[in-house]
């Protein structure tokens, strides 16, 4: 599957464009995170932004964008949770960002509204996809199985220094799967489904603590 951007590759990797769970309200899945503003960058209204895309060079070909910002009482502007349509009029790459420049938006102060808003494109405009590649905004909420046996649903996905990305799987405790190509017997977006067929032992290996666990005292050993 597609090279996670800055990842290393396996045989069963996904596209990192991503719509966070904490911004899934009514209507939101008509969009996709593909940046977030970090900070105001020169003094022409320019920001600093974190790519959360595979397909940065697209940037090149895309004029209008979404600034999605969660509501910051006090901050003029920031009362309420809202999306702003914004005319993209140049960007470039700098130290592992995206810095962009959107009109009407000239200055520092104008700049400062957009830190910590997530800039979107319609997920109708997203870059289409391999049959084996997969949108981890799509994978989220589905139900994962193991040989036929309900184990949870995706909540997060992590990317680290293995060779695959793990699913992070909300059942009765969380549970980390290797998204990996070896372990997929299907995936089906339509159903919601993960089909997997892992190693014996592995979840529970792979399974972090409970709090009860983490809770319990420590056995010494002499």
């Amino acid at each position: 599957m597609k090279k996670k951007r800055r990842e290393p590759r396996s045989s069963a990797l996904l596209s990192q464009m991503t719509v966070p769970p904490e911004n899934a309200t009514a209507g939101e899945d008509a969009f996709v995170t593909i940046a977030r503003v970090a900070k105001t960058q020169g003094r022409k209204g320019e920001v600093a932004a974190s790519l959360l895309t595979n397909f940065p060079e697209r940037f090149a070909t895309r004029k209008k964008l979404f600034a999605f910002c969660e509501a910051k009482p006090g901050k003029p502007g920031r009362s309420s949770e809202q999306r702003r349509e914004l005319q993209l009029e140049e960007h470039w790459f700098h130290k592992g960002m995206v810095v962009l420049k959107f009109a009407g938006v000239d200055s520092i102060s104008d700049a400062e509204w957009l830190i910590g808003c997530e800039i979107q494109v319609p997920r109708s405009e997203r870059a289409e996809l391999e049959p084996d590649e997969f949108y981890v905004s799509d994978l989220a909420g589905c139900l994962v199985t193991d040989s036929g046996r309900e184990i949870g649903r995706i909540r997060d996905v992590q990317f680290g220094s293995g060779e695959a990305p793990l699913l992070v799987v909300q059942g009765e405790k969380e549970l980390l799967v290797p998204f990996a190509a070896a372990y997929i017997e299907k995936v089906d977006l339509g159903q919601k489904l993960v089909s997997m067929k892992l190693p014996e032992g592995l979840l529970v290996v792979d399974a972090p603590l409970s709090q009860e666990e983490k809770q319990r005292p420590q056995k010494k050993l002499d």
